[in-house]
This record gives C-alpha cells, structure tokens and sequence, in this order.
C-alpha cells in the first residue's frame, strides 16, 4: 500500500513538471505591488481581467515572466 502511495505521488509531480509551460503561457499578466511579492499574483489571461482586479488597491499588472521567457525561447528555437 505505502508503495502504491509513493508511486501515485511520484506520477502526480511528474505530470504537474510536463504541465508547467502551458499553465505559464495561458497566464500571462500577473498583479504586482505591495504585499503580492515577485511576480505576484499571475492568474490573468488578459490585461483588462488584470486591470479590473488591481482597481482600487494601489496594484499594477505586469506581464507574467514566465510567460515571457516561454515565448522567447519557442521564437529562439522554432
């Protein structure tokens, strides 16, 4: 049974790693400011959706870096 766990466990991690450029590439604009950290709160798929949610609380939005970095090395490569 401990070994069946460990195996689910095992699969989950490696599946979310695979998953992680597409996750990044459909959030592109992440809230940034004062009490988000660095890059901040990157759950955005457009920058009015950003916009709406940093209104009135001294917030900005900011293009989600990971996001930036997906697209430049798919232009580097490809």
């Amino acid at each position: 049974m401990r070994n069946l766990l460990l195996a689910a466990v095992a699969a989950a991690s490696l599946s979310a790693l695979g998953t992680a450029p597409v996750v990044a590439a459909e959030f592109q604009y992440c809230l940034q400011g004062r009490g988000v950290g660095y890059p901040g709160d990157c759950q955005y798929r457009n920058f009015a959706e950003c916009q709406a949610s940093a209104s009135g609380r001294n917030l900005s939005c900011g293009i989600n870096p990971r996001y930036a970095y997906a697209r430049g090395a798919q232009r580097r490569w490809n």
